[in-house]
């Protein structure tokens, strides 16, 4: 079964500066402004059906117009389930007022991880929190980068992520073009972070599905802070797949599914969605 999904780049800017970001700093800026944000609200009460529209950045609460403008506006005015992709470091009021507004409608919270700007202890008391305030149907999700050299540190995260009752997933780093190439000292703890296999729903270790049928730009898409679409985020990289701007009125969805044609998969959400054939709830679906 697939869930319609847009991820929503509501702005570049961000309050970290992790030294892994993929996303360069010259992109790293900028928001919509208050008449845009109205015009985005305006779209995604066109949009057909129940979509899941999660919000990314940047950081999202990073925005003043997050929280005045776009969840009070998604909530009240669109029928959408409401995830957000965040790095927690909003004061515990504004968390709290975003539990409260997405009463009934939250979907998913990715909570990113960066011990480069926090401590894990600190973190989890954070996500506890915020877990115990969101709808007991809603996910929190603790997510965290392997990035080289600190993968100790990552461990460490993880055993105090896990022992609080928290979902942890890691992330393989990426680099322009592919995945880090992890040296002999750091290659074994990943393997233990990622596990053998790992479903999507495990870890982020960007695969390939080449070939697959996948349903992005037809069912998801990705949406930028100046309402271009693409169908995914490595089409958006190749300079591939644009769909038309959401603000200017040329948006088309793709009429259904294309073979993909790329080596590298970055994001899990496709194919926790169920976009991609044979992956995530797609392969529980043919299962069935």
């Amino acid at each position: 079964m697939r869930q319609p999904t847009v991820e929503w780049q509501v702005c570049g800017v961000c309050n970290y500066d992790c030294s892994y970001c993929i996303q360069s700093k010259k992109y790293r800026v900028g928001h919509p402004s208050a008449d845009d944000v109205a015009r985005f609200l305006d779209f995604f009460e066109t949009l057909p059906g129940t979509w899941e529209v999660k919000t990314t950045g940047g950081e999202p609460f990073a925005f003043k117009g997050f929280m005045e403008r776009i969840v009070p506006g998604l909530a009240a005015r669109t029928p959408h389930v409401l995830s957000t992709l965040t790095n927690l470091s909003a004061p515990w009021p504004v968390l709290e007022r975003f539990a409260r507004l997405t009463r009934g409608r939250l979907g998913i919270v990715s909570a990113s991880l960066h011990l480069e700007f926090t401590t894990v202890e600190a973190f989890v008391d954070k996500a506890l929190r915020l877990r115990d305030a969101i709808d007991a149907d809603a996910r929190l999700v603790v997510n965290a980068v392997l990035a080289p050299g600190r993968l100790d540190d990552v461990t460490r995260a993880k055993e105090i992520v896990t022992r609080a009752g928290l979902t942890f997933f890691p992330q393989v780093m990426k680099v322009k073009g592919g995945v880090h190439a992890y040296d002999e000292l750091d290659a074994p703890a990943v393997s233990r972070l990622v596990g053998i296999s790992p479903s999507p729903r495990r870890a982020n270790v960007a695969p390939s599905y080449r070939g697959r049928a996948c349903w992005a730009g037809a069912e998801y898409f990705v949406l930028t802070q100046t309402g271009d679409a693409w169908a995914c985020r490595t089409s958006k990289r190749a300079g591939e797949g644009r769909l038309g701007n959401v603000l200017d009125g040329t948006f088309a969805l793709a009429s259904g599914p294309t073979p993909c044609a790329y080596d590298i998969c970055p994001c899990t959400v496709p194919a926790n969605r169920g976009m991609i054939e044979g992956v995530g709830r797609a392969a529980r679906a043919e299962a069935e």
